[in-house]
């Protein structure tokens, strides 16, 4: 197997475990939101806080992965005033 190849597959594997992660992170912070809330007798307290801490969570795992993947693959763009200036025409006069 080529270098190409494992690099692709392990990056498959790591999206595929991102993607697992988002959805326990979510669902777990509604578990033990409502434990918490039943437990403490707090109506929806708790739920709606960790669930916000879950799909926030997840989105981290999610931006974590976007950075790991980009990070060996040089730049394309790396701004527009690297570029050679351009005379640009003179407006047509009336």
């Amino acid at each position: 197997m080529d270098n190409d190849n494992r690099k692709s597959f392990v990056q498959m594997a790591y999206a595929g475990s991102v993607g697992f992660a988002f959805v326990l992170l979510i669902f777990g912070g509604l578990f033990v939101g409502n434990w918490l809330d039943r437990k403490m007798g707090t109506s929806f307290l708790f739920t709606i806080l960790l669930f916000v801490a879950g799909v926030a969570a997840g989105f981290r795992n999610l931006y974590v992965l976007i950075k790991r993947s980009f990070r060996d693959d040089k730049t394309i763009i790396t701004s527009i005033r690297s570029e050679p200036h351009r005379k640009r025409p003179a407006p047509a006069r009336n």
